[in-house]
């Protein structure tokens, strides 16, 4: 798919692809590459590149054109990979600039259709779209947070493999984030050095917020990957306790139950036995089983077994 925009009196309106200041390039097939490919003059690379959710962030040139690969967030469509990361690429040319991605990115797409960007000055754009990456990295983070929270509240009475499961597959998201916004980081700083595109003073602040929420961002995917690491190895000895408790209580009532069951056994027996033929036998040997019942507990309890 293949949408062109311009800026006309502070309003972003769709237009053809010819006339476009931006163009969104999404999951293209092969005759829109090659389309693109003549009207931009570039190497297919640059179209095609981005579009491997595997590539890592890079800057790469083209005489006057500039393709510039970062990661994104996305939620996974997996629950063994609840969030993963994809790629991105915006490609720099005199005229225009595109923004290629493999799938719909709506945290971004809907701020293009919103004119969130300044399409104009492609360099800012690009800054303005760094910014809101390093913000959404951020805001997935804060609700894998409160994920953990809820998976430790199952945790604390739980004898299932299924919340440990749960928690490695959030380390699992993690630690893509903290590879793409480390990736993110390094292409950040070598914008700041005005070396690939020209920095503008006022440009400048807006890639410095951009690199200040990658880095928080980077510092807050750091901690939860040791607290989640620490927490799996913590609770997975709590399953483990929690299992024991429950054996050993199953493990009391199987020998409090057999005391009982041994002496109404003798009286099943076809022998002479003590009292059989009194007409109270029975009492006595429910009496009997009562007290070896209290008995053994009070010798488990003195024991501090139970």
């Amino acid at each position: 798919m293949i949408k062109a925009y311009v800026k006309e009196n502070g309003v972003i309106r769709e237009s053809d692809i010819h006339s476009g200041e931006f163009i969104r390039v999404i999951d293209p097939s092969q005759e829109e590459i090659v389309s693109l490919v003549e009207l931009l003059d570039i190497d297919e690379d640059f179209i095609v590149d981005p579009l491997d959710e595997e590539e890592r962030a890079r800057i790469e040139f083209d005489d006057e054109r500039v393709l510039i690969i970062l990661k994104v967030p996305v939620r996974g469509t997996d629950e063994r990979l609840p969030y993963k990361t994809s790629s991105i690429g915006i490609i720099m040319t005199p005229e225009r600039s595109v923004m290629v991605s493999k799938t719909k990115l709506p945290f971004i797409d809907d701020r293009i259709a919103m004119g969130a960007f300044n399409i104009k000055k492609r360099s800012r754009m690009l800054f303005q779209l760094m910014n809101v990456n390093a913000n959404e990295f951020l805001r997935l983070l804060h609700e894998i947070h409160r994920r953990i929270d809820e998976i430790e509240e199952e945790l604390h009475r739980s004898l299932r493999n299924r919340e440990i499961e749960m928690l490695m597959n959030l380390e699992k998201s993690i630690v893509y984030f903290v590879t793409s916004l480390r990736s993110n980081e390094i292409v950040l700083q070598r914008l700041m050095k005005g070396n690939v595109i020209p920095l503008y003073e006022e440009d400048k602040d807006i890639l410095e917020d951009a690199l200040i929420d990658n880095r928080q961002a980077l510092e807050t995917a750091n901690i939860y990957s040791d607290i989640l690491s620490g927490m799996m190895d913590a609770y997975a000895s709590i399953i483990s306790n929690n299992l024991n408790i429950v054996m050993k209580v199953l493990a009391v009532v199987t020998i409090i139950m057999e005391v009982p069951t041994v002496i109404t056994s003798f009286y099943g027996m076809n022998v002479i036995l003590p009292l059989q033929k009194n007409p109270h036998a029975y009492v006595y040997v429910i009496i009997w089983s009562i007290v070896s019942i209290f008995l053994l507990l009070w010798w488990f309890r003195r024991n501090r077994w139970i």
